[in-house]
């Protein structure tokens, strides 16, 4: 495979946002006497849609909640987390490399942009991207494929030059449907689901270079 483009997934790829957002409403639902099931969690990570907590939280507990201060101390709670969190190990020398090397970057997500090029921007990492794609941009987001073939296609790369790197089996079905290489590098909330066949796994980013990327997507 000639690698010309890398295509990031950013919540739980560059940013661990997934592992907030689970453990508080995790502590939700134990909060009413229920359990939040890591399988039920899992449908909806990378998408918008597959799984609705407050749909399953009151079914749990057979009535209905007065969700606005919960969901503000859930906000608050989230959102302090992920602002005392750091890029996940490696990405930055990836990027790095990627940029020196000439490969094409880009951001492929299923979150609105406001919320990917803000985080990126604090990150200090948004101007690596020649590219992102958004919920804004597309009717369907993934596992739909139209997120990474919008990518691949503002980069100007065929998807088959493309490698994507995913957290979730919805983005990584997503990259696979669109014709790309996909290396899945789970997050802790991530790390117990199943995906797709045809995507390599790595446990971590940290130390792993372009040369290794396309050794393992060329075996």
């Amino acid at each position: 495979m000639q690698l010309e483009a890398l295509i990031f997934d950013f919540d739980g790829t560059m940013l661990d946002t997934e592992t907030p957002e689970f453990l508080s409403w995790q502590s939700i639902y134990t909060d009413h006497g229920a359990t939040l099931e890591i399988s039920d969690w899992g449908r909806g990570i990378g998408t918008w849609g597959a799984f609705d907590p407050w749909h399953d939280l009151e079914s749990k507990i057979g009535r209905s909640l007065d969700k606005e201060p919960i969901a503000l101390t859930h906000h608050a709670r989230v959102k302090a987390a992920i602002q005392a969190s750091k890029l996940l190990p490696g990405v930055l020398s990836l990027l790095e490399s990627a940029r020196e090397a000439g490969i094409k970057l880009a951001i492929a997500s299923s979150s609105n942009r406001e919320w990917v090029e803000g985080w990126a921007a604090k990150l200090g990492v948004l101007d690596f991207f020649t590219a992102t794609a958004t919920q804004d941009d597309v009717l369907r987001v993934k596992p739909d494929p139209a997120l990474y073939a919008l990518a691949c296609e503002k980069l100007n790369v065929q998807p088959q030059h493309a490698l994507a790197l995913e957290d979730s089996a919805n983005g990584a079905a997503s990259a696979l449907a669109a014709g790309l290489r996909c290396a899945v590098i789970p997050n802790p909330v991530t790390r117990t689901l199943e995906f797709p066949s045809g995507i390599v796994r790595l446990e971590t980013l940290a130390g792993v270079t372009l040369e290794a990327l396309l050794k393992l997507m060329n075996p």
